[in-house]
């Protein structure tokens, strides 16, 4: 995000891909704030370098349904959605990478717990973002489903753990597509493709979520693919517009 003009390519993909709301891992911004930008709003969670960081892409549309953000850390953000007849949680996360130790792992879920601790339990609550977790193929209990990607390891156990807890399923697990549409991670030498990007959403919720896959080839300049979701819920626009149903895109 820190490159000259990748907002507004970012802007340009998101229009070109019909995406109504865009999360964002590594922005590389400092400090926290909303940023207006030609009927798109950007809201985004930062640290005190230019390292790491998260942030949400709303199209112009939808910018009317926004009731609030809350930057948790340069790893967490909540936006907040107004919703019929419950309001919708979107949390952006960039978890951290297998160099890091437990400790540093640890404070990040107690972060995510933080985060949801702000949402209202009747609310919907969608998780998404780069958990640096490997999941790995095969159905596990009714949080993973059949269509994970290659092996699990351990950060993949720790993310099934945290979502078992928390009653959500890892979302984009359970539906079928070619694995080419499932991995989310390419490595430098394009050798290496893992699927470690994930949409989490509340267990009562699921049948919201009408298809997940990913948008290989989206020109954004980096080495993950879009995770695009299409949700069907309705949002509620302030001043005086009148609710409606969407079916959202979410990336």
């Amino acid at each position: 995000m820190l490159q000259k003009g990748k907002l507004e390519n970012i802007k340009k993909e998101m229009e070109r891909t019909g995406t109504n709301i865009l999360g964002l891992s590594e922005v590389r911004w400092r400090g926290a704030g909303k940023i207006p930008s030609d009927g798109y709003t950007l809201m985004y969670s930062g640290g005190e370098s230019s390292e790491r960081g998260v942030g949400i892409l709303v199209d112009p549309k939808h910018t009317k349904t926004i009731k609030g953000y809350w930057a948790v850390s340069d790893r967490v953000l909540i936006t907040k959605f107004k919703g019929y007849p419950m309001d919708i949680n979107i949390i952006q996360v960039y978890a951290l990478t297998s160099k890091k130790t437990e400790e540093e792992v640890d404070k990040f879920y107690d972060d995510l717990e933080k985060a949801k601790s702000q949402c209202k339990l009747q609310e919907v609550k969608i998780i998404q973002g780069d958990f640096n977790a490997k999941v790995g193929k095969g159905r596990r209990d009714d949080i993973i489903g059949e269509y994970g990607l290659g092996e699990r390891n351990e950060r993949g156990d720790r993310l099934f753990e945290w979502a078992k807890m928390n009653e959500m399923i890892i979302s984009n697990t359970w539906f079928e597509h070619h694995p080419r549409r499932l991995w989310t991670w390419l490595s430098n030498d394009d050798e290496t493709k893992n699927q470690i990007d994930y949409i989490l959403i509340d267990k009562r919720f699921r049948n919201g979520i009408i298809n997940i896959k990913t948008l290989p080839g989206a020109d954004c300049n980096i080495d993950h693919n879009l995770l695009m979701s299409k949700i069907k819920i309705k949002l509620e626009y302030f001043k005086g517009s009148k609710e409606s149903e969407t079916e959202l895109e979410t990336t």
